[in-house]
């Protein structure tokens, strides 16, 4: 049997995204040792290198549509850190509990959706 490695290769695509969104999806689990706004804030940041290299070409339209929630609940134009906290950290703490709720969907979400490619169960 000859192997198939465009198979290999579509499978491999997504395993930094699905491990990174995995990360984020555990940071969002509780309990939450050191506060919501840090979960939070480190769920971001794994997201952040998830979306890293991550081109819309290569998702469906759920997927889509769940990074591009995500990255407007991360989004921290306007946001002041005139003591060097941190804009994520900022940005976690002014969340409002509706968009708590919908980052957690969407990194949910998002996280199964790659596993689901990076396992072949898709």
């Amino acid at each position: 049997m000859v192997p198939d490695h465009n198979k290999k290769r579509g499978v491999m695509k997504f395993m930094y995204q699905a491990e990174k969104l995995s990360a984020a999806m555990r940071s969002l689990m509780l309990p939450h040792p050191q506060g919501e706004a840090e979960s939070i804030m480190h769920a971001f940041h794994n997201c952040s290198l998830g979306f890293h290299d991550l081109h819309d070409k290569d998702l469906d339209d759920n997927a889509r549509s769940w990074v591009a929630t995500i990255k407007e609940l991360m989004d921290t134009t306007g946001i002041d850190d005139p003591m060097g906290r941190g804009t994520w950290l900022i940005k976690a703490e002014r969340l409002t509990e509706d968009q708590r709720c919908e980052l957690s969907n969407a990194v949910d979400e998002l996280a199964h959706w790659f596993d689901r490619k990076f396992w072949g169960n898709e």
